[in-house]
């Protein structure tokens, strides 16, 4: 049975840096070493880029690994830890810089689910930071 415990401060500092981890394999390009992020079954949602869904790990991985578009240096920022422990959701953002020295921002939406190995992506859902998609304020 599932808990619907509410996260312990250890738990959350863990997904936190799940979070943060995500960057440093990525921009060190230990394309290899995602399953410390995503679980086997993950989605990747790139939907808000190009239209592309990746799912499963090794669909992650080959699509990280034919890229030629990732910015030099990935930052996680604003990390906000949602739910209880069989309902885990983590919203972030992420700052990208990229070789020309152009920066670009994305919000990330994820599912997190707890694993033998620890807390992993299950889905992650990409959405790009565009004036026109700023909501007005209320």
């Amino acid at each position: 049975m599932e808990s619907t415990q509410a996260l312990s401060a250890t738990e959350r500092l863990a997904i936190h840096e799940l979070i943060s981890l995500y960057g440093h394999l990525i921009d060190q390009r230990q394309f290899s070493q995602l399953n410390q992020i995503f679980t086997d079954d993950a989605v990747f949602d790139l939907s808000d880029y190009d239209g592309s869904c990746y799912h499963g790990l090794p669909a992650i991985q080959a699509l990280m690994l034919g890229s030629r578009e990732h910015p030099l240096a990935h930052h996680a920022t604003n990390v906000v830890v949602q739910g209880q422990k069989d309902n885990i959701t983590v919203i972030s953002k992420g700052v990208g810089v990229g070789a020309s020295g152009r920066v670009g921002s994305v919000t990330y939406r994820d599912r997190l689910s707890l694993t033998p190995h620890g807390w992993r992506i299950q889905q992650r859902c990409c959405a790009l930071r565009r004036p026109e998609t700023i909501p007005d304020p209320c």
